[in-house]
């Protein structure tokens, strides 16, 4: 792919450095003289544009007609939104990416149609995944947060839903087993499927469903 980066800071070499391992042509634009200098030093092989990321003619210098996607990480919500902003406006640029220092601006850059990363979501995800009902672990989430792919180990002692066929299981609404793990093996259930202590379940929940699920499996 073709990415040009707006931002030459920590966050944009250390994103073009990455970029450049994985093969993909990179750009950086960035205002600061001084840090084109050093850029041109550690990345030889990148296209250095020195000028402003919201002004068009900087853009029309790094080539971001040509570009799959337009990354702009600097540390200014306002420039990142603008800059990206006439990337999709005067370049036609099929994918924005953009920093968010603000978390409440994350909403504006959604609003958009750019894809904003603010770390202070990132983090505070992480926590609350981690921090998660009891046994009950959240691999990941989807649709905005409102779904989780969950995982539950079934106990080995006083487990009400073991020896029992899926479909003899009442799971809550919105709930479905999708894999079951057991040792080594991946079995994909059915209603058939009869459960046993030690099984780890793999299931898709709505979030408000998680802790009636979990007292299903596990109590």
């Amino acid at each position: 792919m073709f990415i040009v980066i707006n931002g030459g800071g920590k966050v944009g070499s250390a994103l073009a450095q990455k970029l450049k391992k994985k093969k993909h042509k990179v750009v950086i634009i960035e205002r600061d003289k001084k840090v084109c200098t050093q850029l041109a030093t550690d990345f030889p092989d990148v296209m250095i544009i020195h000028g402003d990321g919201c002004d068009v003619s900087s853009q029309e210098d790094a080539g971001t007609s040509h570009a799959n996607v337009f990354a702009s990480v600097t540390g200014d919500d306002d420039d990142n939104l603008v800059a990206c902003e006439l990337a999709k406006a005067a370049f036609n640029v099929p994918r924005m990416v953009a920093r968010v220092n603000s978390p409440k601006n994350e909403r504006i850059f959604h609003k958009m149609g750019i894809e904003a990363i603010s770390s202070t979501t990132i983090i505070s995800r992480l926590i609350e995944e981690e921090a998660t009902i009891g046994d009950l672990i959240t691999l990941y989430t989807l649709k905005k947060g409102q779904i989780a792919l969950v995982e539950v180990e079934l106990p080995a002692e006083k487990c009400k839903v073991c020896h029992k066929k899926i479909a003899e299981i009442k799971l809550p609404e919105n709930c479905v087993i999708a894999t079951i793990v057991r040792g080594n093996k991946a079995i994909i259930p059915h209603g058939n499927t009869v459960l046993r202590a030690g099984d780890s379940i793999i299931a898709l929940t709505s979030i408000e469903k998680e802790k009636e699920l979990k007292e299903v499996l596990t109590s």
